[in-house]
Protein backbone atom coordinates (compact mmCIF):
# COMPACT_ATOMS: atom_id res chain seq x y z
CA UNK A 1 0.00 0.00 0.00
CA UNK A 2 2.87 2.30 0.86
CA UNK A 3 4.49 2.00 -2.58
CA UNK A 4 1.13 1.92 -4.39
CA UNK A 5 0.31 5.43 -3.19
CA UNK A 6 3.64 6.72 -4.48
CA UNK A 7 3.20 5.10 -7.87
CA UNK A 8 -0.32 6.53 -8.17
CA UNK A 9 1.03 10.02 -7.58
CA UNK A 10 3.77 9.47 -10.16
CA UNK A 11 1.20 8.24 -12.66
CA UNK A 12 -0.76 11.45 -12.16
CA UNK A 13 2.44 13.41 -12.69
CA UNK A 14 3.11 11.52 -15.92
CA UNK A 15 -0.36 12.31 -17.21
CA UNK A 16 0.05 15.97 -16.24
CA UNK A 17 3.20 16.33 -18.32
CA UNK A 18 1.98 14.28 -21.26
CA UNK A 19 -1.13 16.46 -21.50
CA UNK A 20 0.78 19.72 -21.10
CA UNK A 21 1.18 22.09 -24.09
CA UNK A 22 4.89 21.43 -24.48
CA UNK A 23 4.27 17.90 -25.81
CA UNK A 24 2.33 18.96 -28.88
CA UNK A 25 4.32 19.78 -31.99
CA UNK A 26 4.57 18.95 -35.64
CA UNK A 27 7.02 19.54 -38.45
CA UNK A 28 10.75 19.21 -38.91
CA UNK A 29 12.97 18.38 -35.94
CA UNK A 30 16.51 19.76 -36.11
CA UNK A 31 17.97 17.67 -33.29
CA UNK A 32 17.08 15.63 -30.24
CA UNK A 33 18.31 16.87 -26.85
CA UNK A 34 18.10 14.35 -24.02
CA UNK A 35 18.16 14.66 -20.22
CA UNK A 36 17.75 11.83 -17.75
CA UNK A 37 19.14 8.69 -16.17
CA UNK A 38 20.36 5.26 -17.30
CA UNK A 39 17.29 4.77 -19.49
CA UNK A 40 18.74 7.34 -21.91
CA UNK A 41 22.45 7.60 -21.00
CA UNK A 42 24.48 6.69 -24.13
CA UNK A 43 27.79 6.71 -22.28
CA UNK A 44 28.27 9.89 -20.23
CA UNK A 45 29.02 7.78 -17.15
CA UNK A 46 32.11 6.46 -18.92
CA UNK A 47 33.71 9.83 -18.27
CA UNK A 48 32.82 10.50 -14.64
CA UNK A 49 33.95 8.83 -11.38
CA UNK A 50 31.01 6.57 -10.61
CA UNK A 51 30.59 2.82 -10.16
CA UNK A 52 27.39 2.97 -12.22
CA UNK A 53 28.77 2.07 -15.64
CA UNK A 54 27.77 -0.21 -18.49
CA UNK A 55 30.83 -0.22 -20.76
CA UNK A 56 31.33 -3.96 -20.44
CA UNK A 57 29.50 -7.15 -21.57
CA UNK A 58 26.71 -8.17 -21.74
CA UNK A 59 25.80 -4.53 -22.44
CA UNK A 60 26.00 -3.59 -26.09
CA UNK A 61 26.05 -7.10 -27.50
CA UNK A 62 23.36 -6.17 -30.06
CA UNK A 63 24.72 -2.69 -30.75
CA UNK A 64 26.65 -2.03 -33.98
CA UNK A 65 29.80 -4.12 -33.76
CA UNK A 66 28.72 -5.62 -30.44
CA UNK A 67 30.38 -2.76 -28.59
CA UNK A 68 29.46 -1.79 -25.02
CA UNK A 69 29.23 1.97 -25.55
CA UNK A 70 28.06 2.82 -22.05
CA UNK A 71 24.38 2.43 -22.88
CA UNK A 72 22.50 0.51 -20.20
CA UNK A 73 21.07 -1.77 -22.86
CA UNK A 74 21.94 -4.70 -25.08
CA UNK A 75 21.51 -2.38 -28.08
CA UNK A 76 20.14 1.03 -28.89
CA UNK A 77 18.09 3.21 -26.54
CA UNK A 78 14.59 4.56 -27.13
CA UNK A 79 16.09 7.98 -27.90
CA UNK A 80 18.24 6.41 -30.63
CA UNK A 81 15.13 5.03 -32.31
CA UNK A 82 13.32 8.36 -31.95
CA UNK A 83 16.27 10.16 -33.52
CA UNK A 84 16.29 7.81 -36.49
CA UNK A 85 12.52 8.12 -36.89
CA UNK A 86 12.90 11.89 -37.36
CA UNK A 87 15.54 11.41 -40.06
CA UNK A 88 18.40 12.18 -37.69
CA UNK A 89 21.41 9.92 -36.92
CA UNK A 90 20.56 6.42 -35.69
CA UNK A 91 22.27 6.96 -32.35
CA UNK A 92 22.39 9.96 -30.02
CA UNK A 93 25.92 10.74 -28.78
CA UNK A 94 26.95 11.39 -25.19
CA UNK A 95 27.83 15.02 -24.53
CA UNK A 96 30.94 14.06 -22.52
CA UNK A 97 32.34 11.78 -25.22
CA UNK A 98 35.56 13.54 -26.30
CA UNK A 99 35.46 11.89 -29.73
CA UNK A 100 32.22 13.68 -30.65
CA UNK A 101 32.60 17.03 -32.38
CA UNK A 102 30.07 19.84 -32.42
CA UNK A 103 28.75 18.93 -35.89
CA UNK A 104 27.64 15.56 -34.49
CA UNK A 105 26.21 17.12 -31.34
CA UNK A 106 24.27 19.69 -33.36
CA UNK A 107 21.98 16.89 -34.60
CA UNK A 108 21.52 15.19 -31.26
CA UNK A 109 23.04 15.13 -27.81
CA UNK A 110 22.38 13.40 -24.50
CA UNK A 111 23.33 14.83 -21.12
CA UNK A 112 21.77 11.87 -19.29
CA UNK A 113 23.65 10.01 -16.58
CA UNK A 114 22.96 6.57 -15.16
CA UNK A 115 21.88 6.88 -11.53
CA UNK A 116 20.62 10.46 -11.84
CA UNK A 117 17.35 11.64 -10.35
CA UNK A 118 15.06 14.62 -10.13
CA UNK A 119 16.18 14.91 -6.52
CA UNK A 120 19.80 16.10 -6.15
CA UNK A 121 20.22 13.71 -3.23
CA UNK A 122 19.68 10.77 -5.59
CA UNK A 123 22.52 11.86 -7.86
CA UNK A 124 24.78 12.50 -4.87
CA UNK A 125 24.19 8.95 -3.64
CA UNK A 126 25.13 7.45 -7.01
CA UNK A 127 27.83 9.98 -8.04
CA UNK A 128 25.82 10.66 -11.20
CA UNK A 129 25.41 13.91 -13.13
CA UNK A 130 22.43 15.57 -11.45
CA UNK A 131 19.61 16.96 -13.55
CA UNK A 132 20.59 20.40 -12.30
CA UNK A 133 24.13 19.87 -13.66
CA UNK A 134 22.76 18.44 -16.92
CA UNK A 135 20.88 21.68 -17.46
CA UNK A 136 24.10 23.61 -16.82
CA UNK A 137 25.87 21.48 -19.42
CA UNK A 138 23.04 22.28 -21.82
CA UNK A 139 23.78 25.98 -21.39
CA UNK A 140 27.45 25.34 -22.20
CA UNK A 141 26.39 23.30 -25.23
CA UNK A 142 24.31 26.21 -26.55
CA UNK A 143 27.30 28.55 -26.32
CA UNK A 144 29.52 26.06 -28.16
CA UNK A 145 26.84 25.70 -30.81
CA UNK A 146 26.75 29.47 -31.34
CA UNK A 147 30.52 29.59 -31.78
CA UNK A 148 30.50 26.71 -34.28
CA UNK A 149 27.33 27.49 -36.25
CA UNK A 150 26.75 31.19 -35.74
CA UNK A 151 24.06 32.63 -33.50
CA UNK A 152 21.21 32.53 -36.03
CA UNK A 153 21.67 28.89 -37.07
CA UNK A 154 22.37 27.83 -33.48
CA UNK A 155 19.14 29.46 -32.31
CA UNK A 156 17.23 27.69 -35.10
CA UNK A 157 18.68 24.33 -34.04
CA UNK A 158 17.78 24.95 -30.39
CA UNK A 159 14.26 26.15 -31.21
CA UNK A 160 13.43 23.33 -33.62
CA UNK A 161 14.87 20.53 -31.47
CA UNK A 162 12.89 17.83 -29.67
CA UNK A 163 13.65 17.76 -25.94
CA UNK A 164 13.29 14.41 -24.19
CA UNK A 165 13.33 13.85 -20.40
CA UNK A 166 13.45 10.34 -18.95
CA UNK A 167 14.09 10.44 -15.23
CA UNK A 168 12.56 9.67 -11.84
CA UNK A 169 12.92 5.93 -11.30
CA UNK A 170 16.10 6.27 -9.22
CA UNK A 171 14.39 8.73 -6.89
CA UNK A 172 12.04 5.91 -5.97
CA UNK A 173 14.17 2.76 -6.13
CA UNK A 174 17.50 4.12 -4.89
CA UNK A 175 16.56 7.18 -2.84
CA UNK A 176 13.13 6.95 -1.21
CA UNK A 177 12.95 3.20 -0.59
CA UNK A 178 16.66 2.51 0.07
CA UNK A 179 17.84 5.62 1.94
CA UNK A 180 16.28 6.98 5.16
CA UNK A 181 16.53 10.75 4.60
CA UNK A 182 13.57 11.46 2.33
CA UNK A 183 11.29 8.93 4.05
CA UNK A 184 11.87 10.85 7.28
CA UNK A 185 11.01 14.14 5.56
CA UNK A 186 8.13 13.21 3.24
CA UNK A 187 5.14 10.92 3.02
CA UNK A 188 4.88 9.12 -0.34
CA UNK A 189 2.38 11.70 -1.60
CA UNK A 190 4.54 14.59 -0.42
CA UNK A 191 7.66 13.16 -2.03
CA UNK A 192 5.81 12.58 -5.31
CA UNK A 193 4.67 16.20 -5.21
CA UNK A 194 8.26 17.27 -4.54
CA UNK A 195 9.47 15.31 -7.57
CA UNK A 196 6.72 16.79 -9.74
CA UNK A 197 7.88 20.25 -8.70
CA UNK A 198 11.48 19.45 -9.62
CA UNK A 199 10.37 18.00 -12.96
CA UNK A 200 8.19 21.01 -13.72
CA UNK A 201 11.07 23.41 -12.97
CA UNK A 202 13.44 21.50 -15.25
CA UNK A 203 10.98 21.39 -18.13
CA UNK A 204 10.16 25.09 -17.75
CA UNK A 205 13.89 25.84 -17.86
CA UNK A 206 14.07 24.24 -21.31
CA UNK A 207 10.64 25.10 -22.75
CA UNK A 208 11.44 28.77 -23.58
CA UNK A 209 13.98 27.39 -26.06
CA UNK A 210 11.92 24.48 -27.32
CA UNK A 211 9.15 23.88 -29.78
CA UNK A 212 8.48 20.43 -28.38
CA UNK A 213 9.42 18.32 -25.38
CA UNK A 214 8.50 14.87 -24.15
CA UNK A 215 8.80 14.10 -20.43
CA UNK A 216 8.68 10.44 -19.43
CA UNK A 217 8.67 8.47 -16.19
CA UNK A 218 10.42 5.11 -16.46
CA UNK A 219 9.83 2.47 -13.83
CA UNK A 220 12.43 0.94 -11.56
CA UNK A 221 14.35 -2.01 -12.98
CA UNK A 222 14.35 -0.90 -16.61
CA UNK A 223 18.13 -1.22 -16.98
CA UNK A 224 18.98 -4.42 -15.17
CA UNK A 225 20.34 -7.00 -17.65
CA UNK A 226 20.07 -10.72 -17.17
CA UNK A 227 21.66 -13.56 -19.06
CA UNK A 228 19.29 -15.78 -21.07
Amino acid sequence: MYSQHLYCWLLLAFLYFMLSPCTASAGKVSAIVVFGDSTVDPGNNNYIPTVIKSNFPPYGRDFDGGIATGRFSNGRLVTDFISEAFGLPSSVPAYLDPSCHIDQLSKGVSFASGGAGLDDLTSQATSAISLRHQLELFKTYKEKLKVAKGETLANDIITEALYYFSIGNNDIGINYFALPVRRAQFTPAQYAAYLVGRAHAAVRDVVPHARSCSPAFCWWGACLPREP
